[in-house]
């Protein structure tokens, strides 16, 4: 069974928070509009990835801009 697993890199003392794990099937990629779906969900979870580590970065009391 195939599994898409996204996870934010974090400093090596904390765990690293799943932000998509998902099962996946040949049926999601051979229809355009699930493929879509796939990849939007996807792509949302490595916008929270990325929202993530701009927070890691900023030190405290800074804001992180996107």
């Amino acid at each position: 069974m195939a599994r898409i697993l996204i996870t934010a890199e974090r400093g090596e003392t904390r765990e690293p928070p799943v932000l998509l794990d998902e099962r996946v099937l040949p049926i999601h990629l051979t229809d355009g509009h699930a493929a879509e779906q796939l990849v939007e969900r996807i792509g949302w979870a490595i916008n929270d990835a990325e929202e993530l580590a701009r927070q890691d970065h900023a030190g405290p009391g800074e804001v992180s801009r996107r």
